[in-house]
């Protein structure tokens, strides 16, 4: 902990020990015990304990600096930032002050974090996407991870050189049904993004996603979410959002990752006439990629033969878009791979860091 840190702590601890209204128990806090400090550092000290007190705490703190990326818990109070692709230890929080964090990040999301919910994933009010687990589920206490909302729109030219550019750019001009893959935080929502920018705005785009992150400027947008089952709720999935989208008069579907059921009535919109479909899904290649959706068809539909999945796979996707994560945070395309009729072309080869 940092020697500022440990002042907001010093100010938070004295102040929670005082009755009355949190603001006028830190003022009082602070100008007792750092009378020598100037009007700039205890109006610091005063904003940085009241947001531990009443608003996001110590992570919010964190989130608010312009260049960290996400904020994450290690063993229920270590936290670190991200910063550029390099992790940081910045900090330590109490228990009972993640408890009382998450409770308020959690409040009108409509998500529960509890012994009987012990695993959330949720989009907060600023865009911010929080995922948390509690124990005993985190083995050596809670674990959280909030990435915070992108700071700048990212751009084509962001991901790579004016030959992928132009590639992307064409595939979404004429139609192609694009599955963008890579691993964790390689930048696949956010090259979804950029590629929706490329729609035109007389074509109706229906976004689904389980925790929306996607913010498009497209006119013609409409953006659906999962909703995970709830007391007196029933549980609402990406494949029931794909059967409702079809009736909202899509030109475009999105969705935000395939990982589940979901695959089906995605590939049997397309195969009806919606092409032109954008969608995401985890792996560590543009091949790698193809395997795992013909894996997920064969666990949801065990009585097609590995082939007729292969067969679907290749008469509905386009375009395999493959990112990597460079060490310096950098999103970039690795790898352009064309389905053809005659198995998958390259149009880029794998780019080394």
């Amino acid at each position: 902990m940092t020697p500022w840190e440990e002042r907001v702590a010093e100010v938070v601890a004295a102040a929670t020990r005082l009755d009355g209204d949190p603001a006028a128990s830190v003022e009082q806090v602070v100008r007792s015990r750092f009378a020598l400090a100037d009007d700039h550092q205890r109006e610091r000290l005063r904003s940085s304990a009241l947001a531990r007190m009443t608003g996001h705490g110590l992570i919010g703190e964190l989130l608010a600096e312009r260049d960290v990326d996400e904020v994450l818990v290690h063993r229920g109070r270590e936290v670190w930032t991200e910063r550029a692709g390099r992790l940081e230890r910045r900090a330590e929080i109490s228990d009972g002050e993640l408890e009382v964090v998450l409770e308020r990040m959690l409040a009108g999301s409509g998500r529960r974090l509890d012994r009987s919910h012990p695993v959330v994933d949720a989009r907060l009010a600023d865009g911010s996407r929080l995922c948390a687990v509690l124990p005993p589920v985190a083995v050596d206490g809670t674990a959280v991870a909030v990435r915070a909302p992108a700071r700048r729109r990212l751009r084509l030219d962001d991901f790579g050189p004016c030959e992928v550019v132009e590639q992307l750019t064409s595939a979404v001009d004429r139609r192609s049904t694009i599955l963008v893959s890579g691993g964790a935080s390689s930048g696949k929502t956010s090259l979804l993004g950029a590629l929706l920018d490329v729609v035109s705005d007389e074509q109706r785009v229906v976004i689904i996603e389980d925790t929306a992150e996607l913010n498009p400027r497209h006119p013609q947008s409409v953006r659906l979410e999962t909703r995970p089952r709830a007391e007196g709720l029933s549980a609402i999935d990406a494949e029931d959002l794909v059967r409702a989208a079809l009736r909202l008069r899509p030109d475009r579907l999105v969705v935000g990752e395939i990982r589940g059921s979901e695959v089906v009535a995605l590939i049997q919109a397309i195969n009806t006439g919606h092409d032109g479909a954008l969608a995401t899904c985890h792996a560590n290649s543009a091949t790698d990629a193809l395997t795992r959706l013909e894996n997920l068809l064969a666990r949801t539909m065990p009585s097609w033969s590995a082939e007729a999945a292969r067969d679907h796979l290749r008469s509905t996707i386009d375009l395999l878009v493959h990112l990597r994560r460079l060490p310096t945070g950098q999103r970039l395309v690795s790898e352009i791979v064309e389905l053809t009729s005659t198995g998958p072309r390259s149009l880029l080869e794998a780019v080394s860091e």
